[in-house]
């Protein structure tokens, strides 16, 4: 599978780093694109960086050049993991004036998956419209919202529910967080 990872401004960084590790370079191609904000946001709460998977192809923003920047060549799936109400409003309204609002764009017009991690809360009207209005365009929200019947002991376990359902929404196997009433094998 071919995916584009990309992280904006909102706090989560963590997310965005659970999610690469993941996803395995000998399975997937992994690209990631970073909003303008996120180096502030990731230097904040990972202060050691992203950690990248060996082969991550990183783009510059601006640059129009990445292969998935065109409907001709869009790639299996984008995961904007956290995205910001900013960056989901932008993208609702079809604002595509950089890579990571082009690449989301792309992927809307396609038909691939395009699956959006908002982290904020509470919410107003208009990021709720903004929502409806990906949905109805064919994009997965997923919010940041862990689950707990697992019991997770740690920031990294919680975490990892959400990532979870972000690999199960990619179609991704894993057993990062236990599931609901799962029979034993």
């Amino acid at each position: 599978m071919r995916i584009v990872v990309a992280a904006t401004g909102a706090t989560g960084a963590l997310y965005t780093q659970r999610l690469l590790d993941n996803l395995d370079p000998r399975e997937h191609t992994v690209h990631l694109v970073l909003s303008r904000y996120a180096p502030q946001v990731i230097a904040e709460e990972l202060p050691e960086g992203l950690r990248l998977p060996p082969g991550t192809v990183t783009h510059n923003l601006r640059s129009m050049n990445a292969p998935f920047a065109s409907g001709s060549n869009a790639f299996d799936a984008m995961v904007i993991i956290p995205c910001t109400m900013g960056t989901l409003g932008r993208i609702a309204h079809g604002l595509s004036d950089d890579l990571l609002l082009r690449t989301a764009d792309v992927m809307l017009k396609e038909r691939k998956k395009l699956i959006l991690v908002p982290r904020e809360t509470p919410l107003n009207l208009v990021q709720v419209r903004n929502m409806e209005l990906l949905l109805l365009a064919g994009a997965t929200l997923l919010p940041a919202n862990p689950s707990f019947y697992g019991n997770p002991k740690t920031v990294t376990e919680v975490v990892d529910t959400v990532v979870a359902r972000v690999l199960d929404h990619l179609g991704i196997k894993h057993h990062l967080a236990p599931r609901w009433r799962e029979e034993p094998e």
